[in-house]
């Protein structure tokens, strides 16, 4: 989706969304796109089958018809903005990295501001349209959207490579890993396992499958590894984190 293309006829609604841990929610056939922003915390979609992240550097465009399940991984506050659009922009939850969310924070904060006036309609579209533009900007590397989708479809496969992300890309595998460090400041290899931990927290809070079972699941080669992984990211076991999380279906 280029958004610098997006011809958004009206916002229809500027509000904050408080997500607590543990908090489940289906929706069905979204009246309006919305654009999803967050301060803190962390939301998971599940949309068609597949799971999308939206976190502090991660915005998020919810279609409009669209019908979908969301599960608060953690507690935090997300703006959400709703709005129309002359054309169709999207049939699913589309994800945007996000390098310099502050700046889209403060836009928002205005329009936040502005909304409770409704004299103040061709303000709060420029700056909604900063916003996109701004967006459009910190994710104008088209080249690795192939290799982005490639691992958000197969992050939990631990054949996963730099060789066939740069494949799908159509790059060198030198200069792909170059490209992909340089927009986020991480290597392939980083970015999928901080995508899996993320994952295997989620199901952490949620259940009580094995560890072995979580770790196949999110694409780790073995249970001693995911385990080891783990504590090096949080400082705590497995174990721990699903006993100081877990949601109990709350």
């Amino acid at each position: 989706m280029d958004l610098r293309k997006a011809v958004i006829s009206d916002v229809v609604g500027v509000g904050r969304v408080h997500s607590p841990q543990g908090r489940t929610a289906n929706i069905e056939n979204r009246v309006f796109y919305g654009l999803s922003l967050c301060i803190d915390g962390q939301i998971t979609y599940t949309h068609n089958g597949r799971e999308y992240i939206s976190d502090k550097h991660r915005a998020v465009i919810l279609p409009q018809g669209g019908s979908y399940s969301l599960h608060g991984d953690k507690t935090g506050d997300f703006p959400v903005i709703n709005f129309t659009s002359l054309y169709p922009l999207c049939d699913t939850v589309t994800v945007f990295e996000i390098r310099n969310p502050e700046l889209l924070i403060k836009n928002y904060e205005e329009m936040e501001r502005l909304w409770v006036n409704k004299n103040y309609r061709a303000k709060l579209l420029s700056l909604f349209y900063e916003m996109l533009h701004e967006i459009s900007l910190q994710n104008d590397s088209n080249e690795l959207e192939p290799a982005l989708r490639y691992i958000y479809e197969n992050y939990n496969s631990p054949e996963i490579t730099n060789a066939r992300l740069a494949e799908e890309c159509r790059l060198s595998e030198v200069y792909f890993r170059k490209l992909f460090t340089k927009r986020f400041n991480s290597s392939p290899k980083q970015f999928i396992i901080n995508l899996r931990i993320q994952r295997a927290k989620q199901l952490l809070c949620e259940g009580n499958q094995k560890i072995w079972a979580i770790s196949e699941a999110c694409g780790f080669a073995s249970a001693y590894h995911f385990c080891r992984l783990f504590k090096q990211h949080t400082g705590i076991t497995p174990g721990e984190y699903r006993k100081n999380n877990q949601t109990h279906g709350l």
